[in-house]
């Protein structure tokens, strides 16, 4: 047997409720809706979060801290180790790390951070550095340079 010849057993899989077409259907007329009411007319219903008047939950949970979501800056994050791929003297840009597929997209710039070792002497301009990464670059004799 194979996997495409797998089948789930009889009455294992339910069809489909058509309602709405005709009485003879048992699901004509109302459309198992029931009479009048909120939920039989179209568009009825309740928005989300209502709770039939009572206030609701997020309305009666405080408001607290604070977000500065508008002005975050968003990195592509690049590490220390995956330098050591570059041949010595190499100038790092984002496009070139772009272009080696070691980040995915730039957003809104290339930060490196200090996670491994550096044994390569290189010139890495990015947007941004963790301290660790800075002196790591500079202790192979590299310089890090702030686009």
């Amino acid at each position: 047997m194979q996997i495409h010849e797998l089948k789930s057993p009889e009455g294992a899989r339910r069809g489909r409720k058509r309602v709405g077409r005709g009485t003879s259907s048992g699901h004509g007329k109302t459309s198992t809706r029931g009479q009048k009411g909120q939920w039989a007319r179209s568009g009825g219903g309740v928005r989300p979060g209502f709770e039939g008047g009572q206030t609701p939950l997020f309305r009666r949970i405080p408001k607290r801290g604070f977000s500065n979501a508008r002005f975050t800056k968003e990195y592509a994050i690049v590490n220390v180790e995956q330098l050591n791929d570059f041949p010595e003297g190499t100038v790092v840009t984002p496009e070139l790390l772009l272009e080696r597929r070691l980040v995915r997209e730039l957003l809104d710039g290339v930060k490196v951070l200090g996670n491994g070792d550096l044994n390569v002497k290189l010139t890495v301009r990015a947007h941004a550095y963790s301290g660790s990464a800075k002196e790591k670059i500079e202790a192979a004799g590299g310089t890090a340079e702030v686009i």
